[in-house]
């Protein structure tokens, strides 16, 4: 059984995601064991608590120091004793030294078709509105193994999304989330818990 630490700041839509998927066993051989927020506020915290799993916000703000939140971070996530971490809209810069120990154990969504629209300064509503600057017709999201960059780890899945005319940084994140996010994260998820997932030199492969 694979024991899953979900982290995120807003709403958890993908956390739904995920809940739904194991509750519907489109996830196999999987349990969340906790959601971790840095956000007091954060809707995902009573999602969890809605379906009785551990939730738990461990702020920045409560430490007086980066390294101090760090170690109280990383302490919190090692007493779940998780497979595997999964970022799911966390604007918290994971420490070096959790991506270290659990490496290749934690993935991401990001809101794009990575190495398109990635790294620093991307995230949420403001990855959409880059993507409607520049133009183009075909979006999506991606699924990824963290490492120490920025949306730079190996790439799991990848789903594109058609750009329609009229659409607003709003609607296109909505419908990026329905025909995307929402699809490969938890399929991804299955995937790992399943041993379907090996990483060599980079890459990722799927087997089966």
């Amino acid at each position: 059984m694979l024991k899953v630490v979900v982290l995120v700041s807003g709403g958890g839509t993908n956390l739904q995601a995920i809940i739904d998927a194991v509750e519907a066993k489109t996830i196999t051989n999987t349990e969340i064991i906790g959601v971790i927020s840095n956000n007091k506020n954060a809707y995902a915290l009573e999602r969890a608590k809605q379906y009785g799993i551990f939730g738990k916000c461990i702020s920045p703000k409560e430490y007086d120091t980066r390294e101090a939140f760090n170690d109280a971070f990383l302490e919190e996530v090692n007493g779940l004793n998780p497979d595997l971490i999964v970022l799911a809209g966390f604007l918290v810069v994971i420490p070096e030294q959790m991506i270290k120990q659990y490496e290749n154990k934690i993935i991401n969504i990001h809101p794009s078709l990575i190495p398109a629209f990635c790294g620093k300064g991307y995230y949420g509503l403001k990855v959409h509105e880059k993507a409607l600057e520049r133009g183009v017709k075909v979006v999506g999201a991606t699924v990824h193994f963290v490492d120490e960059g920025t949306d730079t780890g190996p790439i799991i899945l990848q789903k594109a999304v058609s750009v329609q005319q009229g659409d607003t940084p709003e609607i296109l994140q909505r419908r990026v989330m329905e025909e995307a996010e929402w699809k490969i994260l938890p399929e991804a998820i299955h995937l790992i818990a399943n041993g379907k997932i090996k990483v060599e030199n980079r890459q990722v492969q799927i087997e089966g």
